[in-house]
């Protein structure tokens, strides 16, 4: 996981690498356009030797960086125009210096020798932008302008450049543009646009990420993020007061590295869950979430059906998931006498998932649900009409026996018990807030899910897409998180970064679904198979 932090704290950092550790900031920029130009080399097929690059440069450090960057570039063979968009007397100290070098660059050059760097003055830039189809059109836009010192909406000319480059986005012939730090436009400590911001296709950050570059929906606008690092000590990170956090591979590659298969590997040792879900009208659901959780790696996988339901579950659920009947209601769902047939059963059980196609609709259901919860021996983990049904039940969780509930956003609100969804604004506060009050780990879903936990750690997952937005996905999720938990039960891993490592996994697994069928045609089912690339990817060698 990588800290994420505030503009004020980044601040924090680039100060106490250069008090502490007498680490000039000039060095930093240095590293920063350094950074910048390796990215862009990349993203351009492996030279920048030829191309031309505008840089759109601001008075502060991040214009600082844009001239530096400028200079690398055009060392490498690149041809670079740099717009001044701040008058000259507005530009103070390490962005001012690197000004100077790029002015003296530009007055010293040899006439018509390749490659070439421009000055432009301020206003310049129209002479680009207003005649987009002329001589001039570069093939990438730097964006250098505000980064993360941005706190109030970008005045109307700096607006309308953003309008005029976005409205280029489904041009073949449009350039890349890259942004510094973040997409100028964007406020670096909210999940919220506060107006007009360039739209870029790879922003390069430095250090650590920001709330705006991976909160939803201002991440948008950053395109592919790159984390770079500049040189500050990842320690002064770590000092930092922030329990905001981005998951990332490294999550998931431990997990698995913890939970790989050995010799000794057999299914008692890999954990057994047990999956309560289903009802007469909504099989389908117990189906998915089973087949997704014998793919996880879990050792054993049950599950426990209304006994109506038990025929048609068994007909299309792998052959390898064993199939239990349990009393049923008169609407096709779990009964309270099924608790005792439960009950007997959970001496060889490591963890419970329930609510899967369940309806709630029955109180005898509902008290169920509730038992379950209430006199759990094991981890439990409630999805769909599970939470439908602890709301608005006392809900109390323990580092012993965890509870992990995993809504959407209408099932958060009931847990809430508002209809108000001003409450959830600020979605990092209200899982945050609710992860502590009732001692659970909460899987907030949705667009850049949100995991929280009872110390007030907040994990933001990066991967997954809207084509994960249909039905059955909820399903296939709480499979995995099962299989998941059931493992780490079992070889006692901590269940908080089990549950960041599920959620990582179902998304990436989203994304190589998206990749292969499209957003239109992937299915749960798909999603759930190539969950097999992804354990691919990812396994140990």
């Amino acid at each position: 996981m990588q800290k994420v932090l505030t503009a004020e704290q980044m601040r924090e950092v680039d100060r106490l690498t250069t008090e502490k550790y007498g680490i000039p900031s000039l060095l930093l920029m240095e590293n920063a356009a350094h950074a910048v130009a390796r990215v862009l080399t990349e993203k351009l097929g492996g030279t920048v030797q030829g191309k031309s690059i505008l840089v759109l440069c601001g008075k502060g450090n991040n214009g600082g960086d844009g001239l530096a960057t400028a200079r690398v570039l055009w060392d490498r063979g690149a041809d670079v125009n740099v717009c001044m968009m701040f008058a000259d007397d507005e530009f103070h100290g390490d962005a001012a210096k690197n000004r100077d070098l790029i002015r003296n660059l530009h007055a010293g050059q040899i006439p018509f020798q390749d490659p070439t760097i421009c000055m432009t003055e301020l206003g310049a830039h129209r002479s680009f932008f207003d005649n987009w189809d002329s001589y001039f059109r570069p093939d990438v836009v730097v964006d250098a302008l505000f980064g993360t010192g941005l706190t109030r909406p970008l005045n109307s000319e700096h607006t309308q450049l953003a309008a005029q480059y976005a409205s280029m986005i489904q041009s073949k012939e449009r350039p890349i543009l890259l942004s510094i730090d973040l997409p100028s436009g964007l406020n670096a400590d909210k999940g919220d646009t506060i107006g007009g911001c360039f739209r870029a296709d790879v922003t390069v950050t430095f250090t650590s990420p920001k709330p705006a570059s991976v909160l939803a929906p201002a991440f948008r606008f950053s395109g592919e993020l790159r984390i770079e690092s500049i040189g500050s000590p990842s320690e002064l990170i770590e000092l930092q007061d922030s329990k905001l956090y981005l998951a990332d591979e490294n999550d998931a590659r431990k997990w698995l590295g913890q939970t790989q298969f050995s010799d000794a590997s057999y299914k008692n040792k890999r954990g057994h869950v047990l999956m309560i879900a289903g009802s007469r009208d909504y099989t389908g659901a117990a189906v998915l979430c089973g087949n997704s959780a014998i793919r996880s790696g879990v050792g054993l996988v049950t599950l426990a059906v209304p006994e109506s339901s038990r025929e048609s579950v068994v007909a299309r659920v792998t052959p390898e998931v064993m199939v239990r009947g349990i009393a049923e209601t008169s609407d096709g769902s779990a009964a309270v006498a099924a608790f005792d047939e439960i009950d007997a059963f959970l001496k060889n059980v490591h963890v419970i998932a329930i609510g899967s196609g369940l309806s709630s609709k029955e109180a005898e259901t509902r008290e169920f649900i509730r038992r379950i919860v209430q006199e759990r021996k094991t981890p439990v983990l409630i999805d769909a009409d599970g939470l439908t049904a602890l709301s608005p039940f006392a809900i109390d969780g323990s580092a012993e026996l965890p509870l992990i509930l995993t809504p959407h956003e209408g099932e958060f609100m009931r847990l809430l018990g508002t209809d108000d969804k001003s409450v959830i604004k600020d979605r990092v506060a209200a899982v945050r807030d609710f992860a502590v009050k009732h001692n659970v780990i909460l899987v907030l879903k949705g667009e850049r899910a949100l995991i929280g936990e009872p110390g007030g750690k907040v994990v933001v997952n990066p991967t997954g897409n809207s084509g994960l937005g249909k039905a059955g996905n909820g399903d296939t999720l709480t499979g995995l998180i099962a299989g998941f938990a059931g493992q780490a039960v079992q070889m006692k891993i901590d269940m908080f970064e089990t549950v960041v490592a599920a959620v990582y996994v179902a998304g990436m697994a989203g994304d190589i679904a998206e990749k292969k069928y499209g957003k239109r045609v992937m299915t749960a089912s798909d999603v759930r198979d190539c969950l097999a690339e992804v354990f691919d990817s990812l396994e140990p060698r």
